[in-house]
């Protein structure tokens, strides 16, 4: 898996800062920029981060590329609407000569299981390919007896026999994907995504994303991270059960930074 922080509004915290500034005091447009050293805009912002102060984040974004991960992960993360943006690798118009996919540690670690996954994604690869060349022929043979061009005829048939062959390939098959989102929808993305109970390749990915952020913007990330940080686990009967552990993890994941 790869997590990349690829673009980001330049100078989130003092924008955050400025914005909010606008909020609790007479500052005019003209001034809204000034004064905001280093120490003020940290010292603001925590003030900020500390009391909850949410809807001022909302004017800052983050955008991230993501390889390595797969299709369950992807239709978990577009959950996420509010404040999110998303552009996916299609398989519609791209042919996969051969997909990559993402084997689940709990199937990597057994030798019989493993192995009856990766058979299947084989044949997934076969499939796949058959039914690419069974539809690209009749696709192209229909549309030569049309009157269409050979080059016409040949681009049109690919794109309709992937277009249909797609729906073979599993869950499992590995995707890219670009995605931007505003502080405030990340802070619910970690909230969600990086709790123990969220699932395993999501929770990774969120994980990651946290990193990349901090190193951007340490002060208005400082209490991002699952629920059970600020208080207790909202999950109930169905908490993990360890939630000193999972504070201990993300405080230090704050010292890193």
């Amino acid at each position: 898996m790869k997590v990349r922080l690829i673009q980001h509004t330049p100078e989130p915290e003092k924008l955050v800062a400025a914005a909010a500034k606008l909020c609790y005091s007479p500052v005019g447009v003209e001034d809204i920029m000034e004064g905001l050293e280093q120490q003020k805009t940290d010292k603001f912002l925590g003030m900020l981060m500390d009391i909850g102060h949410e809807s001022p984040i909302e004017h800052v974004s983050f955008t991230f590329a993501v390889e390595g991960v797969s299709r369950v992960l992807t239709h978990q993360l577009v959950r996420h609407r509010i404040g999110c943006s998303y552009s996916q690798q299609s398989q519609r118009y791209v042919k996969l000569e051969q997909f990559e996919y993402i084997i689940p540690p709990e199937i990597e670690k057994i030798s019989q299981a493993k192995s009856l996954f990766v058979k299947a994604m084989e044949e997934d690869q076969k499939n796949y390919n058959s039914i690419v060349e069974i539809l690209y022929k009749e696709h192209f043979d229909r549309l030569i007896a049309e009157g269409k061009s050979e080059k016409t005829s040949k681009a049109a048939a690919e794109k309709s026999s992937i277009e249909d062959a797609r729906y073979v390939f599993p869950n499992a098959c590995e995707t890219k994907i670009v995605f931007t989102m505003t502080a405030r929808a990340l802070m619910n993305f970690f909230r969600h995504r990086c709790c123990q109970r969220a699932q395993w390749e999501i929770r990774e990915m969120a994980e990651k994303m946290l990193v990349e952020v901090k190193t951007v913007a340490p002060t208005l990330f400082k209490n991002a991270g699952p629920s059970c940080l600020e208080g207790p686990c909202p999950e109930g009967a169905m908490s993990c059960g360890r939630i000193t552990a999972v504070r201990e993890k993300f405080q230090a994941m704050n010292c890193k930074n």
